[in-house]
């Protein structure tokens, strides 16, 4: 993983920011026959070990289940210190102590989170940040998982969430109406944008549900100008 985020920082001449988290599902570690309940100090240490790596650092990072000893990256990346690593958290209270204490940014999902808990999330992170001598406006935030669709078609709208989201995330379509999801109309996209920028979001990667270029350009052409007059 480090030798790949050093190449992709390489050829986007430094844009590269990398979003890193330990997975939740149980069958991804059963695949590769790691213990579910090691994901947590796996992940810590996983961290740690990239940025040792990434930074060339003279001390190799020595843990329980990673270790950086004897080894070099090459070639380095061209981001002093490497790219920022944002570390992915729903949102407790555990999760904005982990971004406070390792990450240079925070990754939320927009499949679990509301603005209403992104805001409260946010006030956790703060406090965690503040008690290291830090404060919020030192680490930056996003919101990956943003599933979008843009159509008039209320119909076509639901489809999407039946056909689609719920059954690949194996959830309810109940609850799936609950989130603020940009899928609907442009105005109503828009309307859910500006409600994760009031709670502080400053960053969401959207994801199209189908028909990803045009869906792109649409969300382009008549959703960000709504966003961007809000």
């Amino acid at each position: 993983m480090a030798k790949l985020l050093a190449a992709l920082d390489i050829v986007s001449d430094g844009r590269l920011v990398a979003g890193v988290g330990p997975g939740s599902s149980q069958r991804d570690y059963a695949a590769v026959g790691i213990p579910f309940e090691e994901r947590w100090g796996r992940f810590d240490e996983s961290i740690r070990a990239l940025r040792s790596l990434v930074r060339g650092d003279a001390d190799a990072f020595i843990g329980r289940h990673y270790s950086t000893d004897g080894l070099t990256l090459e070639p380095h990346p061209i981001t002093p210190g490497g790219p920022p690593i944002w570390v992915a958290s729903w949102g407790s209270a555990a999760g904005m102590r982990r971004v406070a204490r390792l990450g240079d940014g925070w990754l939320a999902s927009g499949y679990n989170t509301t603005p209403a808990t992104y805001r409260n999330s946010l006030g956790l992170l703060s406090e965690e940040l503040r008690a290291s001598g830090r404060n919020l406006q030192s680490l930056p935030n996003g919101i990956a998982t943003m599933w979008m669709y843009v159509t008039e078609r209320q119909r076509e709208a639901e489809q999407m969430l039946a056909n689609v989201l719920a059954p690949m995330l194996g959830r309810p379509i109940e609850a799936l109406r609950d989130l603020a999801l940009p899928i609907g109309s442009p105005e109503k996209c828009a309307e859910r944008i500006s409600a994760y920028a009031a709670a502080g979001a400053e960053r969401i990667f959207v994801w199209p549900l189908a028909d990803e270029l045009r869906q792109l350009e649409v969300f382009r052409e008549r959703v960000a100008p709504l966003v961007a007059a809000a």
